[in-house]
Order: C-alpha cells, then sequence, then structure tokens
C-alpha cells in the first residue's frame, strides 16, 4: 500500500508541475459519441479529468482487455523508435496504440471518461494509467513544447461564444489538410504548442500523421473571416485556434 501510494504522489507531481494554472478517428476528437451534426457547446470543458493517476486498472475487465490487445503493436513500434525518443518506454507505445486503435471503440469510452468524470477522477475514474501513460508520452515527444500547425476536420457543428476553449480530452489532430472522408461542416486550423507528433508510433502508422493535443492545453477560438484556408475550401465553417498556454482545474487530492 506504501509503494502504491509513492507511486501516485510521483505521478501526481509530474502533472501538476507541468500544468500552471493560467484519434480513435479523426472525426471523433471533438465531442466524443456525439451523434453527427449534432450542435455541441465548446467552452473550457470543466469537467475534464486531467490530474492523478493508478496502476490498478490492469485488472478491470474493459480496460485490462484493451490493454493487452495493444501489445503486439507496442512491441513494433518500439523495434523502430527513434533515438531522441529514448525515454519512451513499452507502456508509453501501449498507451498510443490503444488509444489510436479502433478497438470496441475503446478511445471514444476513454475520451467521454476524461471529458465528464471530473469529479469522481479521485475515486473511481476507470483510466488513470492510460491517462497518465498518454500524458507522459506527449510531454516526451513534444519535451521542446514546439508550436506547430494542424488540422481536424469533422461533421459535427459546434456552438461558442467563447473566447478561450479547450479540448478536454487528448485530441487527434492532423498535419494533413485531405482527409476528407473525415467531414467538412467544421474544420479546424490549430496552432498547437503542447500537442506532440505520434510519427509512426500509433496502430495505422504515420498514415494520418496523427498529432496529440493534451486536455489541459487552451486556445484562443476565432471563425475565419472566410473559407479559402489552403486545403479546406470546401469546409462550411473553418475556426482557428492558437495556443494560449495550460489550464488545469484540479489538485492532487487523490495522493494525500
Amino acid at each position: 500500500m506504501k509503494g502504491n501510494m509513492q507511486i501516485l504522489t510521483t505521478m501526481c507531481a509530474l502533472l501538476c508541475w507541468m500544468q500552471p494554472i493560467s484519434s480513435k478517428k479523426i472525426s471523433d476528437i471533438f465531442g466524443p459519441q456525439q451523434d453527427a451534426n449534432q450542435v455541441i457547446p465548446l467552452s473550457m470543458v470543466e469537467d475534464a479529468v486531467k490530474d492523478n493517476y493508478f496502476e490498478k486498472e490492469l485488472t478491470s475487465e474493459i480496460f485490462g482487455k484493451a490493454w493487452k490487445q495493444a501489445k503486439d503493436c507496442a512491441t513494433r513500434s518500439l523495434e523502430r523508435k527513434r533515438k531522441e525518443d529514448v525515454a519512451l518506454t513499452e507502456n508509453h507505445m501501449q498507451a498510443i496504440c490503444l488509444y489510436t486503435s479502433d478497438y470496441e471503440k475503446f478511445y471514444k469510452k476513454f475520451n467521454e471518461a476524461v471529458r465528464t468524470n471530473r469529479k469522481i477522477y479521485g475515486t473511481c475514474f476507470p483510466f488513470h494509467s492510460l491517462h497518465f501513460w498518454l500524458t507522459s508520452a506527449v510531454q516526451i515527444l513534444n519535451n521542446n513544447k514546439m508550436c506547430t500547425t494542424t488540422y481536424r476536420r469533422t461533421n459535427d457543428i459546434y456552438d461558442t461564444n467563447d473566447k478561450m476553449i479547450r479540448f478536454g480530452f487528448f485530441a487527434s489532430s492532423s498535419y494533413t489538410t485531405d482527409l476528407t472522408q473525415f467531414g467538412n461542416k467544421s474544420c479546424f486550423k490549430i496552432k498547437t504548442c503542447f500537442g506532440a507528433f505520434l510519427k509512426d508510433y500509433p496502430h495505422l502508422g504515420s498514415n494520418e500523421q496523427e498529432v496529440l493535443i493534451p486536455p489541459y492545453e487552451k486556445f484562443t477560438i476565432t471563425k475565419a473571416k472566410n473559407r479559402f484556408v489552403k486545403g479546406l475550401t470546401d469546409c462550411e465553417i473553418i475556426y482557428n485556434l492558437e495556443s494560449a498556454g495550460v489550464e488545469s482545474n484540479l489538485d492532487c487530492r487523490a495522493a494525500k
């Protein structure tokens, strides 16, 4: 028990330290498990889960099975790991593989839990360990906090009167603008400074050129003045997101 508490305290300290207060298919990024064409509010997603981790979920039927099926992908990813990513462990790779796979739509269940379960995070939130390994992987892959421009397409419709938003869950985006199979009703041009390029480590390799954005990054949001953004000219609405730092509303109470 003492050892488990020490592990939890270390996990908590890692995320609290990096959060100063201030996929999975790309079509499912914003508002997981929502019906297509539904009007979805964009806000600061106050109920997002971002701060504490446990490792006991491996014994659960849902997470345990999903984690196990990502093993082969993780092994392949480790074999092609790049020198600059030496800090990535098998657990990091397995988390990336699980999140980017389509296995039983697990990514939807996970993102919905992250997005809505802040109030139960210290008690029965079911995916602490996956949350930790994904967060850690993103930090390792972008340890210099390099800013980059990415894109996202969807057939969802969004309702926002806010000038500042955050995804509130792990959000996939892409370096490419031509993934038209994911929609054209709402498109996003995103400048992220805390997201990380997953390289060829995802379940589908580098096919989608995926950049994973963490739940705690916040953005200023504006509608494009016109729809003539290169590569997105077929989109009905284009939102410009500009990184504005990070924000966390949680503390480390679960480690006490």
